[in-house]
Parts: structure tokens; C-alpha cells; sequence
């Protein structure tokens, strides 16, 4: 996801080390970690889709 002046978040997505082939995703505020998946995805898309929508409802002021 760009980063730009309007929007401070990023959306990071990693594969993980353990368990091998999962991802995960992190939130970035300013560069610094705002928010992380609590649990990892089998599949990098399934790993977008879900860091996405934890920033959907971040932006929309679902949750803080």
C-alpha cells in the first residue's frame, strides 16, 4: 500500500518463518507498528484480504 500524506498507515504483509508457507500482516502508523494479525494465513492472498479489512475498519473508526 503507498504511503502518503493523507493516510499515515501502511499495510506490511510477511511470510513467516514458523509455521513455513503462512503469512501474516502488520499495520504501520508513521513507519511504527500500530497493529498485527493474531493469526497467520496459508496464502499471501489470504493474508492481504485480512489485513485489509482490519484497515477498513481502522480508517473507518470501527476500532482504535
Amino acid at each position: 500500500m503507498a504511503n502518503n500524506s493523507a493516510n499515515p498507515y501502511t499495510l506490511e504483509i510477511e511470510a513467516c518463518e514458523r509455521p513455513a508457507g503462512h503469512f501474516t500482516w502488520a499495520i504501520r502508523r508513521n513507519g511504527k507498528l500500530f497493529q498485527r494479525a493474531d493469526r497467520v494465513q496459508t496464502t499471501e492472498e489470504a493474508a492481504e484480504r485480512s489485513g485489509l479489512a482490519a484497515l477498513e475498519k481502522l480508517l473507518s473508526g470501527r476500532e482504535r
